[in-house]
């Protein structure tokens, strides 16, 4: 499989971003380095890949964090993200990765390779640490003003994820909302709400910010507005819990001497709260698969950011969406409903 890797995107530079690539290609994945060849060869020529499948594709622009998604597609044609994601509609690489501006790869790429049938808005899915296990929550920055059905098809999109790439038989999916009961929310959750009580997902209703982490619900759902501030506080949890333990293990020689015997779990404790150890989230419902990193990302993101992509390219997940969705193009009508909803031959969402 190869992977396309954007090594201009990030907060730090392309030298992380070309460490994390070539760790990936000593584990025989072939990986197309995408930006200026001056630039990148020579971090490249640091490290032995001799017999490495790695190669550079040289990109003139660069998409920097702070321009106009617009302006971006008009204007860059020839950025690394461009040509990262041309590879993929190309069928030269199975996906893109990068840890660059957000909104410039979501124009990119429903400009390039366009969206899945029958889905309105892509979205970004994250998948995050929780106390029993794994948790999907979509959108996380790709729509900040959503409609009913779009958080419906998110919905949707995040159960199949949770199924393909977590592994969870039957996801159980929630409405992110201001309280659990029915006319909870603003108008765009409660007609949302209506939509998932009419399906056959595991919907399992309304549920409040504080249930995100608890491990009780695999998939939930909100608009990128909220997602996105949702996520940031999420990262931060993990390193506000892990600067307070250091600060207490560092207040008396006891509790150094404490710390000495728990080294192995905190070093456990520090890996599941670590953003970095997940590097990377689908932009889901286009065809293809582009992977979107923090754009603080270090190599050990980026590596985990690719090996997260060749699962979901693995997974089939495309095209598995395509056959769910072919039962839900005419969700806005409700006779559609009363017809057939007890009758659907769901594929792979519900078992």
């Amino acid at each position: 499989m190869r992977i396309a890797v954007d090594a201009m995107g990030g907060d730090l530079g392309p030298k992380p971003i070309v460490e994390g690539a070539v760790r990936a290609a000593s584990e025989k994945i072939e990986i197309i380095l995408v930006g200026k060849k001056e630039v990148v060869s020579p971090i490249l020529k640091e490290h032995n890949i001799k017999n490495l499948p790695i190669f550079i594709q040289n990109a003139e622009e660069v998409v920097t964090m702070d321009e106009s998604p617009s302006t971006v597609v008009r204007n860059k044609k020839d950025s690394s993200m461009a040509k990262g994601i041309n590879l993929v509609k190309e069928k030269k690489a199975s996906a893109f990765i990068t840890p660059g501006n957000t909104g410039a790869a979501l124009a990119y790429g429903i400009m390039i390779l366009k969206r899945v049938k029958n889905i309105q808005r892509p979205a970004i899915a994250v998948i995050l640490p929780t106390r029993k296990g794994r948790v999907v929550l979509l959108d996380v920055g790709g729509n900040v003003d959503c409609k009913p059905l779009h958080l419906f098809q998110f919905g949707l999109m995040g159960s199949l994820l949770s199924k393909n790439l977590v592994g969870v038989e039957k996801p159980k999916v929630a409405l992110l909302s201001i309280g659990e009961e029915d006319g909870k929310g603003n108008l765009q959750v409660k007609k949302s709400h209506e939509y998932f009580k009419l399906s056959s997902l595991n919907y399992v209703g309304l549920k409040e910010g504080r249930d995100i982490l608890q491990g009780e619900v695999d998939v939930f759902v909100c608009d990128g507005f909220i997602g996105n501030i949702c996520l940031k506080l999420a990262e931060s949890v993990g390193s506000i819990l892990m600067d307070i333990a250091k600060k207490e293990i560092n207040s008396s020689l006891w509790a150094k001497i404490g710390a000495m015997f728990l080294k192995s779990s905190l070093k456990r404790i520090k890996k599941q709260v670590d953003y970095r150890e997940y590097g990377s989230a689908p932009l889901l419902g286009l065809n293809g698969t582009i992977f979107i990193c923090h754009g603080s990302s270090d190599k050990n993101a980026i590596y985990n950011g690719i090996i997260n992509a060749v699962k979901f390219v693995k997974s089939g997940y495309n095209s598995q969406l395509q056959k769910e969705l072919e039962f839900y193009a005419d969700i806005d009508k409700r006779k559609f409903w009363d017809n057939i909803k007890d009758k659907i031959p769901f594929t792979s969402t519900v078992n």
